[in-house]
């Protein structure tokens, strides 16, 4: 079960509520149990897939923006947020709940569009390589890599604080850890990073950090979409971004990299408008050997 404190009694900041009321909440029953989503706008299917202690609020500074064109669908997964726990900590679990819930949300074998964020990169290839139907995967700061990891200081024990209800040593834990490893500037952990992370990391109960240092990005690429976006804050913590998109690039046909400046490793928090320009202009755009693909297909 989550873990309680007073913190999250705490309303919800304005713009958080705001998108709560805008946003479509499904709730998909299956086989691993029950997961929630939220929708919001109209057209070509868009999934977005949240962090390791996440939730689906990652991708609040991008859903409204992308949503203009697409039909954005976002999930708290399994062991997370408002979704039921999986019977075990497996990748295999956390793609069946999703997986199943997918079909039902948007219909057996559906094509959509893919991105993902951090341990939700990873997830995001797994399920473009088991379900298939993706066109296009974006990888944000993504997990799974194998690679160097620079994070800029040790991440301090926040639970100690929840389990006695001390809200304030609570947020000074969250900004501390916010900084370590979500964030580059202190301004950027204002009020509403801190209430999203420190809901995100009480109710999370899944344990990425086995899958997401495992590696093994690599062999699922090639076989995970017809093109491929991998994206890295400047100063991500959990990649040194340039040797990274070398490494990751050459695992597929069609990759496009890039690496946006004075952002840490939520890059879609800090930077929202340059990674909305960014995944809007490239799943927009389709290269001429995209086209001579559908053409076969066809």
């Amino acid at each position: 079960m989550p873990m309680t404190a007073p913190a999250i009694q705490n309303p919800a900041p304005p713009e958080v509520a705001c998108l709560c009321e805008r946003v479509q909440r499904h709730s998909v029953d299956g086989d691993g149990g029950r997961v929630v989503w939220r929708t919001l706008g109209q057209g070509r299917p868009l999934v977005l897939l949240h962090g390791g202690h996440g939730a689906w609020l990652h991708w609040m500074r991008n859903m409204p923006a992308l949503a203009e064109s697409r039909t954005v669908c976002v999930p708290d997964m399994p062991g997370y947020g408002d979704s039921d726990t999986p019977v075990d900590d497996s990748m295999e679990r956390l793609l069946q709940g999703l997986g199943q819930s997918l079909d039902t949300l948007l219909g057996q074998g559906a094509d959509f569009d893919l991105v993902g964020f951090s341990f939700g990169g990873l997830v995001a290839s797994h399920l473009a390589v088991a379900r298939g139907g993706v066109r296009r995967l974006a990888l944000l700061g993504t997990a799974g890599h194998g690679g160097v990891r620079r994070p800029r200081a040790e991440l301090h024990n926040w639970r100690e604080a929840a389990l006695r209800g001390d809200v304030p040593a609570l947020a000074e834990t969250m900004r501390h850890n916010l900084l370590a490893h979500m964030l580059h500037h202190p301004h950027s952990v204002d009020a509403t990073a801190l209430y999203l992370h420190t809901q995100a990391c009480l109710r999370t109960r899944f344990h990425s950090k086995r899958l997401s240092r495992a590696g093994g990005l690599q062999s699922l690429l090639p076989r995970a979409a017809d093109a491929l976006l991998l994206a890295w804050g400047e100063h991500d913590g959990s990649a040194e971004p340039s040797p990274a998109a070398a490494h990751l690039s050459v695992c597929h046909p069609l990759p496009q990299t890039a690496v946006l400046p004075a952002a840490g490793h939520w890059v879609q928090y800090e930077s929202p408008d340059a990674v909305n320009r960014l995944l809007r202009g490239w799943l927009d755009h389709q290269s001429p050997c995209e086209r001579d693909v559908d053409h076969a297909r066809n």
